[in-house]
């Protein structure tokens, strides 16, 4: 920068209002947990000055330190010359509040299935199709990446035992610091392979997995922000739902009776439905989406209840 913008920016407010203007003339690009400037803004300099995420006002107005001012403009010129996503240069990405650590070598966490956890779990009344949380003993995410969502399970299935697995050994490494963060290490178990490759046979109570499901079209098409994280994490092939072809086929293998697959997709119904007529999907609402993820019983991918039962 050739001229030092922390000499005329003091407040909080000073900075989200400069970010803001930067975010909106490079034409940025979101969906990493925001969808436009103001709020893109808002988390970098509430996040990078470890100030909550959704609370602005009480710090507007507050001065900055010389070393706060120097950050804050470090991180809004690199977030336009790199186009990285917010949460690389935090270091830091949330899921209804929870913090996970993230990088470059996975994935920003943005799954619907936190929201649908916390929904689903977060009331008095209890889910409306998902299991019992303690009767859950056993759960399985696949693809887990920096390890939210395996975390998010071991917080709403108490009593479970979690594993969690994905192809990318770096990814694991990300997923590990997570792990210990929450101090989970004996509740949760973390596994290198492909989908259920390492888990040598073994049948749990609940699958959970966000796989890869973008299409190549799609793909080709990425702005610069999606582009800087691993290609793996989003290549579902030449429809997107190559892996989720997969997973319908397989799971039956690793599914207790009683109990099922809960799914994310993207925008492929319409193919997975014609694809697969005779399945019972059941589609789970968002915010944001009314189709992007599936909860289908063990009992509807054929699993058999045990004689006697």
């Amino acid at each position: 920068m050739s001229h030092d913008i922390t000499t005329d920016l003091v407040t909080l407010r000073d900075y989200w209002r400069y970010a803001i203007s930067r975010f909106n003339a490079a034409e940025l690009s979101y969906g990493h947990g925001t969808h436009n400037a103001v709020d893109d803004a808002a988390f970098l300099v509430l996040d990078s000055l470890d100030l909550p995420i959704d609370t602005l006002d009480p710090f507007l107005d507050a001065k900055l330190l010389p070393s706060e001012r120097h950050l804050l403009a470090e991180r809004i010129e690199t977030r336009v010359a790199t186009r990285k996503p917010s949460a690389y240069l935090t270091g830091r990405s949330y899921i209804q509040g929870m913090r996970f650590f993230v990088d470059e070598r996975v994935i920003v966490p943005r799954s619907h299935i936190g929201e649908i956890l916390f929904n689903e779990y977060g009331g008095e009344f209890g889910s409306t199709f998902l299991p019992d949380p303690f009767a859950v003993e056993s759960v399985v995410d696949i693809c887990t990446g920096s390890g939210c969502l395996a975390i998010l399970a071991a917080k709403f299935f108490p009593l479970a035992s979690v594993d969690a697995v994905d192809l990318s050994a770096d990814a694991l490494e990300v997923a590990e610091k997570n792990r210990q963060a929450y101090g989970l290490e004996d509740q949760l178990t973390l596994h290198q392979g492909d989908l259920f490759g390492p888990l040598s046979g073994r049948k749990f109570d609940l699958i959970i997995t966000n796989p890869p499901y973008v299409d190549h079209e799609a793909m080709d098409e990425f702005p610069a922000e999606y582009r800087a994280e691993p290609a793996m994490a989003h290549d579902g092939g030449e429809d997107g739902l190559d892996l989720v072809r997969t997973l319908l086929a397989e799971a039956p293998k690793h599914l207790n009776p009683g109990g099922g697959m809960l799914c994310e997709i993207g925008r492929g119904r319409d193919i997975l439905e014609a694809e697969f007529p005779d399945l019972d999907f059941l589609w789970v609402e968002t915010t944001e989406e009314e189709d992007a993820v599936f909860w289908i019983t063990a009992e509807a991918l054929g699993v058999k209840a045990k004689k006697g039962k």
